[in-house]
C-alpha cells in the first residue's frame, strides 16, 4: 500500500534540505527515526527501545507479540501475526508496513524489517529487527489519498 501525505503534516525542511555529499545515516534522519527491537521465542517477548514502545502505545518496552500489533491498523494486523508466525518457525528475512492508530485520532506508517534466527532447536531461537517511523502523520479522513495494489 502506497500513502500521501499533504505536506502540512510533515515537518518543514531545513534549508540545507537534500544536500548533495549527505551520507545515507543522515539522510535517512531527516525523513524518518528508527529504533531496533529484538525478540526472544524461547519465552515469546519482544524487547523494543523506548521510543519505538511509546509509538505502539506500550507502557513498558517488554511485551508479547499480540500487545505488540494491537495498535496497527484492524487490516493488516492479522498478516502481520501470520508473517511473525512464519518467521517464528523457519529462520527468515522479513518485512512489512502498516499504520499505527494514536489516541489523537492520527494515523502514524511504521516500517518494520527483520530476521528470524536459530530455530534449529525447539522453543528456541531469536528475531532481531528496526522499525522505521516516518517524521509525519496520516489524518484518518478526507485528506489521505491512497493507492492499493
Amino acid at each position: 500500500m502506497f500513502k500521501i501525505a499533504r505536506a502540512g503534516l510533515s515537518q518543514v525542511p531545513g534549508p540545507h534540505s537534500f544536500a548533495m555529499g549527505e551520507s545515507g545515516q543522515e539522510l535517512l534522519g531527516q525523513f524518518c527515526f528508527s529504533e531496533g527491537w529484538s525478540g526472544d521465542l524461547s519465552n515469546g517477548l519482544f524487547r523494543l527501545g523506548d521510543s519505538a514502545a511509546a509509538m505502539h502505545g506500550l507502557q513498558q518496552p517488554e511485551c508479547g507479540l499480540l500487545n505488540l500489533v494491537r495498535c496497527y491498523d484492524s487490516t493488516d494486523r492479522n498478516h502481520v501475526l501470520e508473517l511473525f508466525e512464519q518467521a517464528a518457525t523457519t529462520s527468515s528475512s522479513f518485512c512489512f508496513s502498516t499504520t499505527i492508530s494514536l489516541a489523537s485520532g492520527q494515523k502514524q506508517p511504521v516500517f518494520c524489517v527483520g530476521e528470524s534466527s536459530g530455530l534449529e532447536q525447539r522453543y528456541s531461537g531469536s528475531m532481531l529487527g528496526v522499525f522505521f517511523f516516518p517524521r509525519f502523520q496520516l489524518e484518518t479522513k478526507g485528506r489521505l489519498f491512497s493507492i492499493h495494489q
